[in-house]
């Protein structure tokens, strides 16, 4: 279906060089989409990609959201945008909060507003599950992408439908620890844990990208998506390692959990759960759309009934064989089994 909702269509990804462009472009570019446009900063990974996919659907912009004026040739005559575009390292963006500021917060409001300003028919925001009850910079300025794709959908309205959707850890993804844990294996050093009992939402990539295709299908603006992930623990994780490559008594080193983690994290809070839809995979949260007249907000309450928020210590819990079923499903994981080197895609 999604096939020929895209036939003859152009798609924009911001951020495009990442797992997640890559992923899209194994999806799509044998598809009848017209072409899929790369926007991003790094010449060098939009070089290899050129080389990589070797497809005239394939069009690089070279830029920077934080940059206005670089996105108006990248939106110009294009359909359908997925903002993928963001500084993702919970280090990175606490050692350098105004930098996650830059391209997280202001950085989405150029995206939207070049879109909408060039006619774009839907745009669909990638966010994280960090930004639910936010305790580091990185989920805060996140949280905050949150509140502008929110308030742009308000003042649009129709003319642009504008959602987002939340990952919970998108396995092989460009600072995730499964491939920190097979490196380590393959230099012979211990693999180095937080707090084993520490549990993570599990997605691959291709479920990254299911969750943006059904947001991008079934999305109204101002909604966000998550999927219902199943989680597991590192301790699930490190063992569910030492078996695949067979090496069950690998040693591990804890090294306590690092300034700006959680033991576990949400995808969506008890708030929000309170008015999301259940889509059978997938959760539907509406956005307030109740327009800009402060009287509602400050007069008018509503009565909530009793919940939980969705969390990675309450969701469907992986067990070692679960997780190795997860973890077969990585390409990078497969070639180093079979004794080759793959680095996932940055």
């Amino acid at each position: 279906m999604s096939d020929n909702i895209f036939a003859g269509k152009k798609l924009l990804i911001t951020g495009g060089t990442g797992s997640f462009g890559n992923a899209v472009l194994r999806r799509f570019l044998d598809s009848p989409i017209s072409e899929i446009r790369i926007f991003s900063r790094d010449e060098k990974k939009q070089d290899d990609m050129r080389k990589r996919y070797k497809s005239e659907k394939v069009q690089c912009y070279l830029g920077d959201v934080r940059e206005p004026q670089s996105l108006l040739a990248a939106v110009r005559d294009v359909d359908y945008i997925f903002h993928a575009a963001a500084l993702k390292q919970v280090p990175s963006c606490e050692f350098h909060p105004i930098e996650a500021v830059k391209t997280n917060i202001l950085g989405t409001e150029n995206v939207l507003e070049a879109g909408v300003r060039a006619g774009v028919e839907k745009i669909v925001c990638l966010s994280t599950d960090k930004a639910v009850y936010p305790i580091n910079a990185m989920g805060i300025s996140k949280a905050m992408m949150e509140k502008v794709v929110t308030a742009k959908a308000r003042s649009v309205g129709d003319s642009t439908m504008i959602c987002a959707t939340r990952y919970g850890n998108v396995m092989g993804s460009r600072g995730s620890v499964i491939p920190l844990f097979l490196d380590q294996i393959r230099a012979g050093i211990p693999m180095t844990v937080t707090d084993c009992d520490m549990t993570r939402f599990m997605m691959t990539l291709e479920d990254a990208v299911d969750l943006v295709i059904f947001a991008f299908l079934e999305g109204a603006s101002g909604d966000i998506f998550v999927q219902k992930a199943p989680a597991a623990t590192i301790q699930t994780l490190v063992s569910a390692m030492r078996k695949l490559f067979s090496v069950d008594d690998y040693p591990v080193k804890s090294i306590g959990t690092r300034h700006g983690e959680k033991l576990f994290e949400t995808l969506c809070s008890t708030e929000e759960m309170q008015v999301a839809e259940d889509m059978g995979d997938y959760y539907r949260i509406p956005s307030d759309m109740r327009g800009l007249n402060y009287e509602k907000y400050f007069d008018v309450g509503r009565v909530d009934a009793a919940g939980q928020d969705y969390t990675s210590h309450n969701t469907s819990r992986l067990d070692v064989a679960g997780m190795q079923e997860m973890l077969m499903k990585l390409d990078f994981i497969r070639l180093a089994l079979e004794g080759k080197y793959a680095v996932p895609y940055d």
